[in-house]
């Protein structure tokens, strides 16, 4: 009978144990980092006003940047392998070369072994760019298109190319040489190639189309990015066959005001500091004022 109670008491214990486990881990601190680090990929978001990487808070697996009103900001991507990868990116659930409501496998931008790119605006065409700034809900592109419901995140679809077969081909040196296509011939399809990579706004895009619920998410203060001054961008088409139809990895970074985040204790509040005063004994002790 004693054995059975000591080990009652000690599975009572072991679970205590977990429950105080479970416990620690759910009021965790966070822990703060100047990027997200995937094993395909590296990320962070630069703000253009500061100069500098904004601090990246990681809460049980979310990561979380605080955003100032009207700084430009920049998402820089970095490739962390020896391999070609493309990296689907939206900022407020919205495909940033598109402007369609982003899904994986939308366009992208493809990445070089171990090179990154610094995408800073919505891409108007292959050569310039609407920047990126943090503003008003009721502001930000996403709302201004009637998409407000995915404002305060960026994401990152990650895919890695499909490698290519080498096939082995029996020539006939008596056949004549391909001939080499004119410049007309190239000009075409480079036209038809820009076409495709930058396709028309559509009336999901337009920014005259109804706004939907926006005075209600505006009185919350959340923040969005908006639709800023036109840059130089340029960039060029290629081709990329994904290795799969789903991303490899997916990286998401959600944004908010400093105020927002601390409310929601995703920034751990400050301490006061009390300066420490050694108490008197005869406080209401003076001399006598002049009359």
């Amino acid at each position: 009978m004693k054995r059975t109670l000591q080990h009652m008491t000690a599975t009572l214990a072991a679970i205590l144990a977990a429950a105080s486990l479970v416990a620690s881990v759910g009021n965790a601190q966070p822990v703060m980092t100047p990027y997200v680090k995937s094993s395909l990929v590296q990320v962070d978001v630069y703000d253009r006003v500061d100069g500098s990487a904004l601090t990246i808070y990681d809460r049980n697996g979310r990561h979380y940047i605080v955003g100032v009103p009207g700084h430009e900001y920049a998402v820089r991507i970095r490739n962390c392998t020896g391999a070609r990868v493309l990296v689907v990116t939206s900022v407020d659930g919205v495909n940033v070369i598109s402007g369609d409501t982003a899904a994986p496998d939308q366009s992208g931008y493809v990445l070089e072994p171990w090179a990154s790119v610094e995408i800073a605006g919505w891409r108007k065409s292959l050569a310039r760019t609407a920047a990126f700034y943090f503003t008003d809900l009721g502001d930000s592109y996403a709302a201004r298109t009637g998409r407000p419901q995915n404002v305060g995140v960026i994401g990152v679809a990650v895919f890695q190319e499909r490698q290519k077969r080498i096939a082995r081909r029996e020539y006939d040196y008596r056949e004549p040489l391909p001939q080499k296509k004119s410049q007309a011939d190239a000009g075409a399809m480079n036209e038809r190639a820009e076409a495709q990579a930058v396709p028309p706004a559509g009336p999901a895009a337009s920014a005259d189309a109804p706004r939907q619920n926006t005075d209600e998410l505006a009185s919350m203060g959340k923040l969005g990015t908006g639709h800023g001054r036109s840059e130089e961008s340029r960039v060029s088409v290629v081709q990329f066959e994904r290795a799969s139809s789903s991303p490899a990895e997916v990286v998401s970074i959600q944004y908010d005001r400093r105020d927002n985040l601390l409310a929601m204790g995703i920034i751990p509040q400050p301490t006061p500091h009390i300066a420490r005063r050694e108490p008197n004994p005869f406080p209401g002790m003076r001399f006598v004022p002049n009359p």
